[in-house]
């Protein structure tokens, strides 16, 4: 858990639509002394506490392996869907570059906070059928044997708030078309926001997690702890 006030965070995957939910809830703590965004685009964004890197080449960081020591947390929000995707290439942007980053942090910061966006229905076995479920449950087993407080984050849908969007066309028609559901949803557990996943992320940095796999349910209670 931190121990002091001042946390410095990295965040990967920052232009995405979870990504910009938790960049806006760490550049709102006062207790995040910086972040450091890494990624093949940048955000456009501009403030004190901000520092980015437009890295290409995800899956090697030795250029920057400098700027990514000295770190509290890790947030990983970097992902893309599996829809029309082969298992190898899938496995690539999904399990390589994953490992890739937490290997290095693994190094450089031994004990260090790391969270991993995954998602509900995530298969821990490897076994079934659902490509997608299989290679995200091979990239948290892998995560869960680093040294790291390696934590997964198991959301099912998430609500984007405060302006942000979803890049990916097929959410955003989805996401109109539940509008009207997000009150049942949310009640029901099956939804969250990109505001709570933010909040809960700092609190797990700040005071750890009660376990190393967290539900919807499980975020919005760090949410609310985090507010």
């Amino acid at each position: 858990m931190l121990g002091r006030m001042g946390m410095k965070v990295i965040l990967f995957g920052a232009t995405g639509m979870v990504g910009q939910g938790v960049l806006r809830e760490c550049l709102l703590a006062p207790d995040v002394e910086s972040v450091l965004t890494i990624g093949r685009t940048a955000t456009g964004q501009r403030h004190a506490r901000l520092r980015e890197i437009v890295h290409t080449d995800l899956t090697d960081h030795a250029a920057i392996e400098a700027d990514l020591a000295g770190h509290d947390a890790c947030f990983f929000c970097l992902g893309v869907s599996a829809a029309g995707m082969s298992e190898q290439d899938y496995t690539r942007i999904t399990y390589d570059v994953t490992l890739a980053a937490a290997q290095v942090l693994a190094r450089l910061s031994p004990g260090m906070t790391f969270i991993y966006v995954s998602g509900e229905g995530t298969d821990s076995t490897e076994r079934k059928r659902a490509m997608w479920a299989r290679v995200k449950g091979k990239t948290e087993n892998a995560l869960l044997k680093l040294p790291l407080r390696a934590v997964m984050f198991r959301p099912g849908l998430i609500r984007p708030m405060h302006g942000i969007k979803s890049k990916t066309r097929v959410y955003r028609v989805a996401y109109a078309a539940l509008w009207p559901l997000f009150p049942v949803l949310g009640a029901l557990g099956a939804m969250t926001t990109t505001e709570r996943v933010g909040r809960a992320m700092l609190q797990v940095a700040r005071r750890g997690a009660p376990g190393p796999i967290l539900t919807n349910r499980d975020i919005d209670e760090l949410a609310q702890l985090a507010t």
